[in-house]
């Protein structure tokens, strides 16, 4: 009997140590550069031909590819930047005052910043310009629901990720602050239309907002309020590439970093014990299974957060260390990034393990090259 208890014993130990052993080469530097690679490679191997070359969910990948560039120095990454930047002659997507084609040129703008080529940076320039001097159109999609919306650009809160980001980026090469304040005014429309102040989340949109005049509200199983697992992925991810950018001495700093904070906070409340989020944060029962994108844009941020000091190391480190690992439990063999969601503007249970995007695989790249900071 000695024999046998003790045989147990010397296997779970083994066990304990194998398994603390696999976590600890996840954040090893070379372990992360080689996943990051192989998410990124196997990717740009499998485009998705469905969407636009120029639109949100390329812009959300680029972001990343552009950031595992800066964390591997891959030359086939920058050769794959390069050649998207050239297929698309430097130009956001066709609609001017959609937020959504402003997020490919986050990268055309970090392209520049590293080459110095002016056909990079002059396009978006010009495109922000003309997006400056005129109004949005009723052929952009945009009339109906701008109305209904106090004239807010930004009606969704993804969108923070997407326009916010670039004109801020613009600003800060072109050493421009209107750049800055507009995306001061735009900004904070969207945050006074959808940001909850007692849940510190953002509402996907005003169909999701209980207090909205002539808006029947929408509620989880549980009978709480929904937010968006992904959608307030967008937005924290939004705010940390927007406070990258921010001079420190920025007038309106502080209330970027304050609406950061409140989100951080509440988004560690909500992890769950696999270290990753659901698709609706305050409902995670009913949706099992953790979403790549919503938790890779969490654990870029918090990441970036205590990389740059705005939150506390001791108090959010053990957050980020666990929702790295349920990333990389999310990426398979091959490469690929699964449990994403798919395209939509709500919670739902339509993925699973063989479940990607390319948008998928730009957070778990943004969150890598936070994470290898550390």
């Amino acid at each position: 009997m000695k024999k046998i208890i003790t045989g147990l014993c010397m296997i779970i130990l083994a066990g304990s140590v194998y398994s603390q052993k696999m976590t600890s080469n996840l954040f090893n530097e070379g372990q992360i550069k080689k996943r990051m690679k192989k998410a990124a490679y196997w990717q740009l191997d499998h485009p998705q031909f469905e969407t636009r070359a120029t639109d949100w969910t390329n812009g959300a990948f680029y972001s990343g590819l552009f950031a595992a560039y800066q964390t591997t120095k891959s030359t086939r990454i920058y050769k794959a930047l390069y050649k998207m930047g050239e297929t698309n002659d430097w130009q956001m997507g066709p609609s001017l005052h959609h937020a959504d084609d402003h997020a490919v040129p986050q990268t055309y703008i970090d392209m520049y910043r590293l080459t110095g080529e002016e056909k990079m940076i002059q396009p978006y320039t010009k495109s922000v310009e003309k997006f400056m001097s005129t109004h949005y159109s009723e052929t952009e999609g945009l009339g109906k629901i701008i109305d209904r919306s106090n004239g807010a650009i930004m009606f969704w809160c993804d969108a923070l990720f997407m326009l916010p980001p670039a004109l801020v980026k613009l600003g800060v090469t072109l050493k421009d602050d209107k750049y800055l304040a507009l995306n001061d005014h735009l900004f904070k429309q969207t945050y006074d239309l959808l940001y909850n102040k007692e849940e510190h989340l953002y509402a996907r949109d005003i169909g999701y907002l209980w207090d909205y005049p002539g808006v029947n509200p929408k509620k989880e199983v549980n009978g709480k309020k929904i937010f968006w697992g992904r959608g307030n992925g967008w937005v924290i991810g939004g705010l940390a590439k927007i406070l990258t950018e921010l001079p420190k001495d920025y007038n309106n700093r502080d209330f970027y970093v304050q609406n950061f904070k409140e989100m951080a906070k509440k988004v560690k409340e909500l992890q769950q014990p696999d270290g990753l989020w659901r698709a609706s944060l305050l409902d995670p029962d009913s949706y099992p299974g953790g979403e790549a994108s919503g938790s890779g844009f969490y654990c870029y941020a918090l990441a970036w957060g205590i990389n740059n000091g705005i939150l506390d190391r001791t108090e959010y480190l053990s957050t980020v260390q666990k929702a790295w690992v349920g990333l990389c439990e999310l990426q398979h063999k091959n490469g690929m990034v699964g449990w994403v969601q798919p395209i939509g503007q709500d919670p739902k249970k339509n993925f699973s393990a063989d479940s990607f995007r390319n948008y998928g695989t730009g957070a778990f790249l943004l969150a890598g090259s936070e994470v290898i900071k550390l």
